[in-house]
């Protein structure tokens, strides 16, 4: 067999040179892989940044283009269509939202502190109008209605993940099984968001009508125990328990 030596090493490290051609292969390929997310990830950027101040019809692929450093056959390469970059810079742009008011609500020490983190955060900033405007995008197109599809199941079951984590930590008790609470947020949201940009209402306006809408979801812990989620369901964990066991 045949070996390839790299001769500033030690030649007890050799190795097969089909092995090294394959290795040499594998590299580029994840190089490539590599680079191809660093530009979509550079044209999504230019695209949420172009599209929330212009609007769909006010920005051109060539706009995107040159603010990412890129040429405008790179963006119908990876997306297609400008619509198709729109609806996925939206998509994720939701997703970046979701994850700041969790980072955001995660202090709280009441459930009325928790639900206030959550709502003044969702409507803070151009990302839930941004997915809003994508969702009327895709009434028109619904050849980019699974992308959007799978965020609103991401945002459920990501929602679902940290209220019922919360209900947990803090032994608060849901009104409803988190699952509807969960769905029942984002759906409240996105309504806010889409008539409050159509009537032009204030960011503080909309919070207090989600906050009304929303009204309360949870309680706090009882003295008699903490209260803690099962199986999407609110259960007693009595404290009692532990007296009992510490007397005996």
């Amino acid at each position: 067999m045949t070996y390839k030596y790299d001769m500033a090493s030690d030649p007890s490290t050799a190795i097969p040179k089909d092995q090294a051609a394959a290795g040499d292969i594998r590299h580029t390929v994840r190089a490539t892989r590599s680079a191809g997310r660093e530009m979509r990830s550079r044209l999504l950027d230019a695209a949420s940044r172009l599209f929330k101040e212009r609007g769909l019809t006010g920005v051109a692929i060539s706009d995107i283009a040159a603010a990412a450093d890129a040429f405008p056959s790179q963006i119908t390469y990876y997306f297609r269509t400008k619509e198709a970059l729109f609806v996925e810079a939206a998509c994720r742009d939701v997703l970046y939202v979701a994850r700041a008011a969790e980072q955001a609500a995660h202090l709280a020490r009441s459930p009325q502190a928790y639900t206030r983190a959550l709502v003044e955060s969702v409507m803070a900033g151009e990302g839930l109008g941004f997915f809003v405007e994508a969702l009327a995008l895709t009434r028109r197109r619904q050849d980019l209605a699974p992308l959007v599809e799978r965020t609103i199941e991401r945002l459920h079951g990501e929602g679902l993940r940290a209220y019922a984590g919360e209900m947990v930590a803090h032994g608060w008790r849901s009104l409803l099984d988190p699952a509807t609470t969960a769905r029942r947020f984002w759906a409240i949201a996105l309504g806010v968001a889409l008539e409050g940009q159509a009537l032009g209402r204030s960011h503080d306006d909309m919070v207090a009508e989600m906050l009304r809408l929303l009204d309360r979801q949870a309680d706090a812990a009882t003295s008699s125990g903490r209260l803690r989620v099962v199986g999407g369901k609110p259960n007693n964990e009595s404290a009692s328990n532990d007296d009992n066991g510490a007397a005996s």
